[in-house]
């Protein structure tokens, strides 16, 4: 019997997809329940591409066996515009604060990931007390644009990431001509680019799988070690004073 995510995926060639081998990447010691993962996207249009191209990389996602949440940006207030307990603003923490890895996609306008993309990021904070909510968590970057091929989006969105200390997978996704890639229903067409997709959405997942149960250890620094012996002796010194 067919399972309902690849009744779900027409324009997939289901003899050439793979499925994740988790037990072949996984931390034997690590979290075993699917990835999770949060999809982030960066325009809310009526018909937004970035959003069409989101839910085609959620469906994908899950049929590589992934728990997947999206971020609906509408009345998400600008950065600063708003306390940290509006409902939006804890609703895109808490998402990330439960997700394992994450895809950003954003439409490139004037040259530049949207600002509504930009917001959300910017939303999330780098600390929460002695938490990050994103160090150590896997990403992937996708860019729809109406003209021509470019990257300018994705490479934003990677410095972003890197500066977010995110694991950045080294493959992307960057549509062209978005508005000829989609059919009237929102799916996205056969093609190259689809085909990239694929394989965004298959290797972030082996990446989720491969770094989630070791983040701790590869993110664990000389500096902070350093700066943390410190403070403790600062705080053993004043209590024998």
């Amino acid at each position: 019997m067919t399972d309902p995510f690849s009744l779900d995926l027409p324009n997939i060639d289901l003899k050439q997809l793979r499925p994740i081998d988790g037990e072949a990447l996984a931390d034997p010691n690590g979290p075993a329940h699917p990835p999770r993962i949060l999809i982030l996207y960066g325009s809310i249009r009526e018909r937004s591409f970035s959003r069409l191209l989101s839910e085609e990389a959620g469906r994908l996602l899950r049929w590589f066996g992934s728990e997947v949440r999206t971020f609906d940006p509408r009345g998400l207030p600008l950065p600063d515009g708003a306390e940290p307990d509006h409902p939006k603003m804890k609703e895109l923490r808490d998402l990330a604060d439960w997700a394992e890895g994450m895809v950003w996609v954003s439409p490139e306008r004037h040259g530049a990931m949207t600002g509504i993309m930009k917001a959300q990021i910017d939303w999330i904070p780098l600390s929460l007390g002695a938490k990050r909510p994103t160090q150590g968590k896997t990403l992937a970057v996708m860019e729809v644009s109406g003209g021509s091929q470019s990257f300018n989006a994705v490479n934003q969105m990677r410095i972003l990431g890197r500066w977010m200390r995110m694991v950045t997978i080294p493959n992307q996704s960057s549509v062209p001509k978005a508005f000829m890639e989609f059919d009237e229903a929102g799916r996205m067409k056969p093609s190259s680019y689809y085909s990239r997709v694929v394989d965004v959405c298959e290797e972030l997942v082996k990446f989720t799988w491969l770094v989630r149960g070791r983040s701790a250890y590869l993110t664990d620094r000389y500096s902070e070690r350093v700066e943390t012996a410190a403070e403790l002796s600062s705080r053993v010194n004043q209590r024998a004073i």
